[in-house]
């Protein structure tokens, strides 16, 4: 790849914990970065912040909500739009836990809407600009909390839990990973995924009155790590626990699982059938 100075990288959930730390770093190493977030005022205090700390005046702020696929759509062509050529995506953004259920814009529960059907959506609707930045990479941002799926209740309409649908959304993650690193391997770009650290220092992680065992600073090392590092040049299609290449729960190698998963969620998201994925 490029050197890090001379690439266009987006960064999704960029205004807080981890996200900003590892935008914070690209930005460090001189990156072309875009950053993302849904308050503007935190989306500006980031990109300020991210300019003084740095001296990198480089830095695109993009506004949306990723609990409104339209919001993503049109995230996705602000960014085609301004910038044709992409090296780097990291699909850092999610919710954490939340007792009560709740629902997206578009009536799906909350956190499978924003922690899979988000970047789902994003990705393959950047993959032109992804695929003329070859060598490229996508790095999605997971959880070691893992759940398997269940296809009768995916949306947990009738057995909701907190821990549940975090779990299986991050483990949805884990599966798009493997699928679209299958579909994309004669096209020179790499996915991987990761789980940045257990219970880090975050908002996420404080607003669950779970006391934080390890530095937020860990997880956005491991985020910079797969964005970056040289010697996972042609690695792909890989789970990591933090920079370490790990395994993930049974059902993300289920082929069947997968397959079911990903028709379903071009259903939910509504990509065109002569979409080519």
């Amino acid at each position: 790849m490029k050197e890090v100075a001379k690439q266009t990288i987006l960064i999704t959930g960029a205004t807080d914990g981890i996200g900003e730390l590892t935008a914070k770093k690209l930005a460090g190493q001189g990156a072309h970065l875009l950053i993302h977030g849904r308050n503007s005022e935190k989306l500006d205090r980031v990109a300020k912040e991210i300019q003084e700390e740095t001296g990198n005046l480089s830095i695109k702020k993009y506004l949306a909500d990723f609990a409104s696929l339209e919001n993503v759509r049109e995230l996705a062509e602000k960014v085609l739009s301004d910038h044709p050529s992409l090296d780097v995506l990291i699909n850092n953004a999610g919710l954490g836990f939340e007792d009560e259920r709740q629902e997206s814009e578009d009536g799906y529960e909350l956190r499978f809407a924003v922690n899979y059907l988000a970047p789902f959506l994003l990705t393959q609707l950047l993959l032109p600009a992804i695929k003329k930045g070859a060598p490229s990479r996508i790095v999605n941002v997971s959880s070691a909390g893992q759940q398997p799926i269940d296809f009768d209740d995916v949306m947990l309409e009738h057995n909701y839990s907190a821990t549940r649908a975090y779990r299986q959304s991050k483990l949805a993650l884990i599966m798009f990973t493997i699928d679209l690193a299958e579909k994309l391997k004669d096209d020179n770009i790499t996915v991987n995924s990761l789980h940045p650290g257990t219970y880090l220092n975050t908002k996420m992680v404080r607003e669950a009155d779970i006391n934080p065992l390890g530095k937020a600073e860990t997880g956005a090392d491991a985020e910079l790590y797969l964005a970056t590092a040289p010697e996972l040049e042609n690695v792909t299609g890989k789970y990591f626990d933090r920079k370490k290449e790990s395994r993930a729960l049974d059902q993300a190698y289920d082929h069947e699982a997968r397959e079911k998963l990903w028709k379903r969620g071009k259903e939910w998201t509504g990509l065109n059938e002569d979409h080519r994925f």
